[in-house]
């Protein structure tokens, strides 16, 4: 196994760079801190924004190279070390070892057949790193004190393990030499990768995961260089930009919530092994026995699916693109004022409520013409923001010179893109069907009160809930004239600006929305009419960003 090698400050050395004055760094730091905690740019100034952070950035790492911790050795020299530190911890080892699974990585393969529902990892309380575990260390005289850490319990567990990192006799160091050097997180993008991700879903959250934590990283140097509750940590020599990026990166790829030990609260963890565990056809599940004190994971032989109600709604590259909880809340935002009073106050108003997300109960032709007009409109608007087409993508992946990250980049960028060809293609497919519908004086399928529950299930369940209408008279006038729209060249002037994740979108490709492989439709105007419907900002993706 290797030995750990910790890099001081030095003015010569190897991959050291000549001696930078703590005034001069300090300024610098001064200088990012004060870009990053400015007034939000103007729509469509945010890209110039993240350049001008990324060129300051650039300059202090520069003079920062060859100051971080490391380690000798690769991440896979030091398993059996962390075998051995979780058996002597008490945490069960067997029936599974470290493997390479190629394109995903290290991960726990079975190295037995694992019986549905049987427990086959468990890990001790004293293994984990949590935000307790930081408070009780030499983190804990500054968390104290410090109310952006007291606030951000990601941002404590990425301190605390760069904190742990630095320390010769820490007991989390055999856990700590087996995480990644670096990771391919948009943390890790060169600007020109970055720059594939203009236009799609994933840009707003990209610049603004940078922009943090370029001010986060600031903040923090001159804590650590300032306040006296800081004189203790071992960071004081070598604090780099580079270090605080792995360490945001480890814990917004790894972290996981657990009961304290109380089992009052939860907090933050990073669980040492359980975080290697990757699955398919099937589902690992976890709890905390907090009678023994030990995480418990087990596998179950189905997947299960968490609905979760939220103010944006997925589009799927199946047919039909939109969920049951999507296609009733685009029936009530389509519906005339009459069609309101049916379904809120007339008869059997609360069974009808229960079909709002059923394919096979319409609320009437023109309300199913309405909303997938509304639904190809938007997907076409959306697809109008990119500056490249599908075809342009998919040329650029042919590139057999194409960095990792930008491959990855332009797949995500791509995907999108298809998923808003097939909703318009299937918006356009419903639109015509039921108008034919509609001129063919077709009758409305009619559901029997019996048949209601039939409709009860998690699908189908309308998932907004609505005031009475006469509370709304006013909004509900304006949301009708909203909906009256026509599926000519007027629904994609570029005037019409279209709303992902809960915020205007310029065609300029700067629009914030989670990355991933769906595209998203933000729920506009009905919130009007929940009133418990709140909006969330700023939650963590895969954490601690």
């Amino acid at each position: 196994m290797g030995k750990k090698s910790r890099v001081k400050t030095q003015k010569s050395g190897t991959g050291a760079t000549a001696a930078v004055s703590p005034k001069e760094m300090m300024n610098l730091i001064s200088e990012l801190l004060q870009k990053c905690s400015s007034t939000a740019p103007s729509p469509g100034k945010e890209w110039e924004e993240y350049v001008q952070i990324r060129a300051l950035v650039e300059k202090i790492r520069k003079k920062q190279k060859g100051l971080s911790v490391s380690f000798e050795g690769t991440r896979e020299d030091f398993f059996s070390e962390l075998m051995a530190w979780a058996a002597e911890c008490g945490a069960s080892c067997d029936g599974f070892e470290i493997s390479n699974f190629a394109d995903e990585g290290y991960g726990l393969k079975a190295a037995k057949d694992i019986k549905a529902e049987e427990l086959f990892l468990w890990i001790p309380r004293k293994m984990l790193m949590t935000v307790e575990s930081a408070k009780n260390s030499v983190l804990g005289p500054l968390y104290s004190q410090d109310r952006i850490l007291q606030a951000m319990g990601n941002v404590t567990l990425a301190l605390h393990l760069l904190c742990e990192r630095a320390n010769p006799s820490s007991p989390w160091l055999p856990y700590i030499k087996t995480l990644p050097a670096d990771y391919d997180t948009p943390l890790y993008f060169e600007e020109e990768e970055v720059r594939h991700l203009l236009a799609t879903q994933a840009i707003q959250d990209v610049l603004s995961q940078y922009k943090n934590t370029a001010r986060q990283y600031a903040y923090f140097y001159k804590v650590i260089h300032t306040h006296p509750n800081a004189s203790k940590l071992p960071l004081k020599d070598a604090f780099t930009f580079d270090d605080y990026r792995w360490a945001v990166s480890s814990v917004m790829t790894r972290q996981n919530q657990i009961p304290t030990a109380d089992g009052s609260r939860v907090t933050l963890a990073l669980i040492p092994l359980w975080d290697m565990c990757n699955h398919t056809n099937g589902l690992i599940t976890t709890g905390y026995n907090l009678e023994d004190d030990r995480l418990t994971p087990c596998f179950e032989p189905s997947l299960v699916l968490l609905h979760l109600r939220s103010s944006v709604f997925a589009l799927h590259c199946s047919e039909p693109p939109i969920t049951a909880q999507l296609l009733a809340f685009l029936r009530v935002f389509c519906m005339t004022e009459e069609e309101l009073r049916d379904y809120l106050v007339g008869d059997h108003a609360i069974n009808k409520i229960f079909t709002l997300g059923n394919t096979e109960f319409p609320v009437s032709w023109e309300n199913e013409i309405k909303l997938w007009t509304f639904l190809e409109t938007r997907a076409a608007l959306l697809l109008k923001t990119y500056k490249t087409t599908a075809e342009e993508d998919r040329s650029m992946l042919e590139k057999p010179d194409l960095s990792l990250h930008s491959r990855t980049a332009i797949k995500l960028r791509l995907a999108e893109k298809e998923i808003l060809e097939r909703a318009v293609s299937s918006g356009r497919a419903k639109r015509l069907h039921f108008q034919k519908q509609l001129d063919e004086g077709a009758p409305l399928p009619l559901y029997e009160e019996s048949d209601i529950a039939l409709l009860e299930n998690a699908d189908a369940k309308l998932p907004i809930i609505l005031r009475k209408l006469e509370e709304e008279d006013e909004c509900v006038q304006e949301e009708m004239n909203l909906a009256q729209i026509k599926p000519d060249a007027a629904c994609l002037d570029s005037s019409i600006t279209p709303v992902l994740n809960g915020q205007c979108k310029d065609l300029n490709g700067t629009q914030e929305d989670p990355p991933g492989g769906d595209a998203v439709v933000k729920e506009s105007k009905v919130e009007k009419h929940d009133p418990s419907t709140k909006r969330t900002e700023g939650e963590p993706k895969d954490g601690g960003k």
